[in-house]
């Protein structure tokens, strides 16, 4: 497992989403390393990280990004540890703190994927922003999309400009990121994501949010309003999910709040886990 590490202290560890890797956090690694042990992974098919196939069935694919993750905190020595998490590392930060709540300081989620979403993401207005999830799933969605670097790019570029709140704003970057998922596996490794949670997630479209048990761990949201994929208004039913939690909605932000709005994130982050 690939990581960026840095600081001293109470360690935290981001977790990146999809279309990113552990880059996406830079703008977040060195003022959090003045307070906090930080620890950047690229999750398991992302990044510089291995490159496994799909477990079988392909759904335990979370199950296996959770063990991952409490793998890499026993490596490091962390008895407890606190996770910032995105979209996908959202879903894993969820499970692993339904599996291991006693190694768990906080949770710090920006838009956050949450059963509570439940047939939500069969919306009209849903169903016409997530057609790369269905895409996603298709075995050759990897050739065409890295048959080169431009259209790598051009297909990164679409995500990273509409589901900010600013477009543009990626683009002294974006040779970064075509680098990164051009390297060998590395679309396989994302889009995997997908075929794992393909069903997942058409069950909840088709039987709503289900009843779960409450989430114990203290839990902070800043949710980016512009986001179109993960929709502000979808945070309505956080309270049915987690025990404690503060929900903080961010004016002209998207989809990527640390990213869009790094200074406010670390001073939230900084709070949230200071306070803890």
């Amino acid at each position: 497992m690939h990581y960026v590490r840095h600081g001293t202290g109470t360690p935290i560890l981001l977790l990146h989403g999809w279309s990113e890797f552990w880059y996406v956090w830079r703008k977040n690694v060195a003022p959090l390393a003045e307070a906090f042990d930080v620890v950047v992974p690229d999750l398991r098919g992302f990044g510089e990280t291995e490159k496994v196939p799909l477990p079988d069935p392909p759904s335990r694919l979370l199950d296996d990004l959770v063990e991952d993750l409490r793998g890499l905190a026993d490596a490091l020595g962390f008895e407890k540890i606190g996770l910032v998490s995105h979209d996908v590392g959202s879903s894993v930060a969820q499970q692993f703190a339904r599996r291991y709540p006693e190694r768990l300081t906080g949770l710090f989620f920006f838009n956050c994927t949450y059963p509570g979403i439940g047939r939500r993401w069969a919306e009209p207005e849903s169903v016409a922003e997530i057609w790369y999830q269905s895409f996603h799933r298709q075995p050759w969605a990897q050739e065409i999309v890295g048959e080169s670097r431009r259209t790598c790019g051009i297909y990164l570029k679409h995500f990273l400009d509409h589901w900010a709140h600013e477009p543009g704003l990626f683009d002294a970057a974006l040779d970064l990121w075509v680098d990164n998922f051009m390297r060998p596996g590395n679309l396989r490794g994302g889009f995997d994501w997908y075929v794992s949670t393909g069903e997942a997630r058409m069950k909840l479209m088709r039987e709503g949010a289900p009843e779960l048990p409450k989430i114990e761990t203290p839990a902070r949201f800043l949710w980016g309003e512009s986001d179109p994929i993960l929709k502000v208004r979808w945070a309505d039913r956080l309270g049915e999910y987690f025990a404690e939690f503060e929900l903080t909605p961010v004016p002209e932000a998207g989809h990527f709040v640390h990213y869009e709005k790094p200074e406010l994130a670390n001073a939230e982050i900084a709070r949230f886990f200071g306070s803890l």
